[in-house]
Parts: C-alpha cells; structure tokens; sequence
C-alpha cells in the first residue's frame, strides 16, 4: 500500500479511539473512581493517627482495604494512560506519512491490547459477589472411567494453571493424588491475583470431553468426564466460620507428590472430612503436617462458604451433602475433538472451534459469555 493508505488507516483507527474514549470515561463512574480516592485519603489519614498501631487486627484490615483500593485506582489509571500513548502514537503517525506504515502497525497492536484491557475491566465490574476479589481454589476430579478420566483431569489441570499463567496469577499446587497408570485422580491448587474467584467461579461443574483415546489400540472414540470445584479463599478477615472439632474426622497419611526430602517418610499429608456434610479437603504440598492441616482447614472453610454462598443459604449449617454425578446430563462444557473440533459451553451457547488454544488456556471467551448472560439473567439449563 502507499503512505497515503496508511494515514487513511490511522485516521480510522483514531475515529475508534474517539469513540472509545467515552467508555474509558464511564468505566470510571462504574469502579467509583472519584469515591474511591476520597475512601483512600480517609483511611490514609488515619494511619497517621495516635494509637493506629495498637489494634493489629483492625490495623491489618485497614492496610490490606488501602492496599486494595491503590491497586484498583492504577488499574484505572494505566489504562487511561495507554489509551492516551495510542493516541499520541497515531497522531504522530498522520503528521510523519514517509513512517506511516510502521506507526500504523504498532498502533494497531496497542490498540488492540487497549481494547482487551478495557473488556476485562469492564466485566470486573460484574463481579459484585463478596469474595469475587479473593484467590480461588481449584479443585479437579476424576470422573468415571479410570485412565481416559484422569488424562482428562490432567488436561483440565493443564489448561486452568496455562490460563493462571496467561493472566500473571500465581498457581499453588495444595494436593496432588496421581493415577495408577497416568493422568490425575484428584488435584487442588490455589490461583492467587486479583479478581481470581470472581472470574474463574463460572468454571465449576462437570467438563466433558470426546476423542479418539489414545490409550485404545482400536481407535474408538471415548466420552469422558471430569469435575472441576472453584472456591474463594477465605481468610480470617473474611468470615468468621466457627467448626466444630467434634464434626471433623481428620486422617494422616504420606505424601505422594514429588519435592522434598520429608515426602513419602513421614505422614504429613493431611485429609479432613466435614462430618455434617460429606465435604472432603485435603492437603499434602506443606513442609509439614501442622502447615498442611491449616491449608486444608483454610480450604473447608472455603468449601463451605462456595456451597452456602451458591445454595443462598443462610447458614453453615443448612448445608446438606448432595452432589451431582460427574457423568452425562451434568455437563457444563463440551470438548470434542472427534469428528469435528469444537468447544460448546452449554450455559451461554458460547463455542469456540480452535480447540487447541482453549486447551492452552485461552478461555476469556466463555468466561466473558458467562459473565455477561449471568448479569442480563440469560443462562441457559445445560443439554
């Protein structure tokens, strides 16, 4: 093309970020950024107050609010900043025509990178649940099925840690139980970053998958199941959640996962099963058995929270122990890899036939398509 085409091109690209700035603007009346700053300056002033330090726990409550509402103004901030560099980008793109073409292909990338970062802040502002701003922990099961089901697992375990890593989380590996021949049987890992749960709580449920097996000499196609569990991370200042010792039945037993000298010499893993309810945790990647009882007390208390939270109870102790079976009808999402290639989320409708790249984590398309059905009340019953 000739330069003259490149400036045309730039000119388009800065009537979209004209009309992109409106939504910048509006996306910071829906954060309550002016409110926000005024809730900063109060909680800031008093830090610098006589006797601040004197309450720890009170302390710890304001700091980690500060420390909250800092991150959410920068947020805010460098995308306004971003918006304004692609703007000065293309600006100077027109006035320099003989580099047009250069400028107009960096811009677009910026451009598209902003657009990316808006939509996610805009569906941020969806997750209005209590603890859609907390870690989230992922559980993985094994359905039915035995090796084609925990291959599933692990591929599952696989796409969510690659997903993690695409959105610069951090992934604990809590629990870790292997299959005899391969895959994973059970699995629990804590993501760690803003937003964590309230994005990735749409992703509980049963995950169905259909593909030539591997593991078949014959080469017949298999239908197989996995489960996923995704909890907040509850910390103290959370919620208050009193369990009783009496409801507990704690067992021991020897790490089975890789890493460290005391693993498979001592019975440092913990496994802890909530009487009233049936709700089973475990833990074994702490250095010891007290640190591994107290993740796995933090994962109950989470558990229990999830189901009260999703069951909109109103207490601990409505719970009742019911459970879907990770098979047919109980799907969430199907993965077909045979005949044809296609991702469906049976919810929202949303599809996707590059199935490569969802097992490669990029899922942000069914997340989103959960997010914004789930706030306009149009999910669908699963097939």
């Amino acid at each position: 093309m000739l330069q003259n085409d490149y400036v045309l091109l730039l000119d388009e690209l800065r009537l979209k970020l004209l009309d992109v700035k409106p939504q910048i603007d509006d996306l910071a009346d829906a954060i309550g950024l002016n409110p926000l700053k005024e809730e900063l300056s109060q909680l800031e002033g008093q830090t610098a107050q006589e006797g601040f330090w004197n309450d720890l726990a009170g302390t710890q409550k304001i700091l980690q609010r500060i420390s909250r509402i800092k991150d959410e103004i920068s947020s805010y901030q460098k995308l306004a900043s971003a918006y304004e560099d692609v703007m000065t980008l293309v600006e100077l793109g027109m006035d320099s025509p003989e580099e047009s073409e250069a400028t107009f292909e960096e811009a677009k990338l910026e451009y598209n990178a902003l657009m990316d970062e808006l939509e996610t802040k805009k569906l941020a502002t969806l997750l209005k649940g209590e603890y859609d701003g907390n870690n989230a922990i992922l559980a993985f099961h094994a359905g039915a099925g035995g090796l084609e089901a925990q291959d599933w697992a692990q591929m599952l375990y696989r796409m969510y840690t690659r997903w993690a890593e695409r959105h610069g989380y951090k992934c604990k590996v809590l629990d870790y139980l292997s299959g005899e021949e391969g895959g994973v049987k059970s699995a629990s890992i804590l993501i760690e970053g803003e937003n964590a749960y309230g994005f990735l709580k749409s992703e509980a449920g049963v995950h169905r998958l259909v593909r030539i097996s591997p593991f078949d000499s014959s080469g017949r196609r298999h239908t197989s199941f996995a489960s996923l569990e995704v909890m907040p991370e509850i910390t103290d200042e959370d919620n208050e959640i009193v369990i009783n010792d009496a409801d507990l039945k704690i067992d021991t037993y020897r790490s089975g996962g890789a890493g460290g000298q005391h693993v498979n010499k001592t019975e440092s893993a913990i496994r802890i099963t909530h009487i009233p309810t049936g709700v089973v945790v475990a833990c074994q990647n702490e250095r010891s058995q007290h640190q591994n009882r107290e993740v796995a007390m933090k994962m109950l208390k989470s558990k229990l929270i999830e189901i009260k939270e999703r069951a909109h109870l109103e207490r601990i102790e409505d719970i009742k122990g019911e459970q879907k079976d990770i098979g047919f009808g109980n799907q969430i999402r199907s993965y077909v890899f045979m005949p044809y290639t296609l991702v469906k989320d049976h919810r929202t409708g949303f599809e996707s036939g590059n199935i490569t790249a969802v097992m490669d984590g990029d899922i942000d398309g069914f997340i989103n398509a959960y997010l914004k059905a789930e706030s306009l009340g149009h999910l669908l019953e699963n097939e």
